[in-house]
């Protein structure tokens, strides 16, 4: 009979659990690693021998298989070393000890029997404790450990000599050295503005604190030079912090995608320049990594110049858009990163950039205006929740004098997203709730209903729209403070969907 030992590997981000299966045979010694291995994992022969040369095993004379289950599924990566190094030494009887079938081993070996972490491996440690594992052996210094809750479950060690003691019964407790104890990085990142530097734009910063309270994407257009960019990146000094699982998500992406960010529940604030590819922006390659839409989640996601984009590039956005996950197919298999991000983007109304500008004359024809706004494609448009139209402020007529700074502002967000929270029981925001819990928790008085109808008759909304409308307003109803959603609060979402119509200004409530 074969020894078996689990460990865990990662689809994207999801979890599956690895049985690694040793037999020990009679011949020359060699071992043999089968069941769709990368290189990385072919290469652990080698290191698997050295690892076990350090714990004093004797392997000569024995033909070793080791199969990675399930066999249709590639394995990537060398963090089921751990696991097979203990299987051989179970299998030729190296290892007295009797290992539970909910233990797992996660971990990447070093000639001298050291064990280090690997990428993706706090996200592996957190898919091992929801597939129902009660003992995890993992490496003593993977970061963020302090964030993960219930870490009685746990086992750090250094080198695979701690693992063989402790399965003996030799060392009866591990427990956490101060190596481990890596802190949260709570540094604030050097957002590119304070929203209090900002000299006016009231609606459009209060628009903004709506797109951050509720998760809603944004598209600003104006005249070269009006603001688009600074109020851009100031965006983020006003997101509140991630939760435990977001963060740790977050993390995990950038490891996988081989990009640094530090531990931090900041959110990400991801600016791709507009010659991005498609892969880089969505994610993908011969061996999937995440794109700049996974990089971004639990953040923003800001696209300059945003008509520069190709459009078969900007049309991709929509599956993570609607879904908050980005799904990227390959012969070896398919994989799913999260995508869950709030869109801010930025572009011109027309190829020279001054269409409607008090003080610049367009000098583009009626042909080139269309066929530049025509590169955002309606049903892009139609996942913007927020449109709005920026023009150049003059530093005559405003000061810096009264301006609410980022964390007036932030304070506000954090308030109106614990309302949803509260509300709706789970992290979720206006933006990616259910439209059947959204009705059931703020259901629209008769009288909404009917002026929602009439403006969809009058603009030609589509069901998405009013749907977006509905839930903009309700953002705004929880800034407030409101319960219920009032004809005030749908009419300033109708102010931010369509700031103009037909040349006409539609007039915001001012209360």
């Amino acid at each position: 009979m074969a020894t078996i030992v689990k460990s865990i590997g990662l689809k994207g981000l999801e979890g599956y659990v690895i049985g690694v299966e040793v037999q020990s045979l009679s011949g020359a010694e060699q071992v043999s690693v089968i069941g769709l291995p990368d290189a990385s994992i072919k290469e652990s022969k080698d290191r698997l021998k050295g690892a076990l040369h350090s714990v004093t095993a004797d392997i000569s004379g024995r033909h070793i298989i080791v199969l990675l289950s399930p066999t249709e599924q590639k394995k990537n990566g060398p963090m089921a070393d751990l696991a097979m190094a203990i299987a051989i030494l179970k299998e030729t009887n190296q290892l007295t000890g009797d290992i539970l079938e909910s233990t797992a081993f996660l971990g990447a070996l070093s000639l001298d029997g050291s064990i280090h972490e690997t990428e993706g491996m706090l996200a592996a440690v957190m898919q091992a404790k929801e597939l129902g594992f009660q003992h995890i052996f993992v490496p003593n210094n993977i970061h963020g450990l302090k964030t993960i809750r219930n870490q009685s479950m746990l086992l750090p060690v250094s080198n695979l000599q701690q693992v063989v003691d402790h399965l003996n019964g030799i060392t009866r407790q591990i427990t956490f050295p101060l190596i481990a104890d890596v802190d949260m990085d709570q540094s604030n990142e050097a957002w590119g503005a304070d929203f209090s530097e900002i000299i006016g734009h009231e609606i459009p910063k209060r628009a903004l604190i709506t797109a951050a309270a509720g998760g809603h994407n944004v598209l600003m257009s104006g005249p070269p030079g009006c603001g688009k960019s600074m109020l851009a990146s100031a965006f983020p000094s006003i997101l509140p912090e991630m939760k435990e699982k977001t963060m740790i998500d977050s993390f995990s992406l950038y490891q996988l995608a081989h990009e640094s960010r530090a531990l931090s529940s900041n959110p990400p604030y991801r600016h791709p320049h507009h010659s991005a590819s498609a892969v880089s922006l969505i994610g993908g390659g011969t061996t999937p990594r995440p794109g700049e839409v996974s990089l971004a989640h639990g953040g923003a996601l800001f696209l300059d110049e945003m008509a520069e984009f190709p459009k078969k590039t900007l049309d991709m956005l929509r599956q993570p858009i609607e879904a908050g996950k980005v799904t990227i197919s390959r012969v070896s298999g398919t994989v799913t990163y999260p995508a869950r991000f709030i869109l801010i983007g930025a572009t011109n109304p027309c190829p020279c950039g001054y269409k409607g500008a008090k003080d610049k004359y367009c000098t583009c024809t009626p042909k080139q205006i269309n066929s530049y706004q025509q590169r955002l494609s309606g049903p892009i448009l139609d996942r913007m929740d927020i449109h709005l139209q920026l023009e150049p402020i003059s530093l005559a007529t405003h000061t810096r004098e009264h301006q609410v700074d980022s964390e007036m502002m932030k304070a506000q967000v954090s308030e109106a997203r614990n309302r949803q929270y509260v509300r709706y029981g789970d992290d979720m925001t206006n933006s990616i709730v259910p439209y059947e819990t959204l009705m059931k928790k703020s259901p629209l008085s008769s009288r909404l209903r009917g002026l929602l109808q009439t403006w969809s008759m009058t603009y030609h909304f589509s069901n998405r729209v009013q749907v977006n409308l509905i839930r903009v307003a309700r953002t705004i109803a929880d800034l407030k403070g409101n319960e219920m959603i009032t004809e005030h609060d749908l009419d300033e979402a109708l102010g931010y969907r369509f700031p103009a119509h037909g040349g006409k200004k539609i007039s915001m409530v001012k209360e």
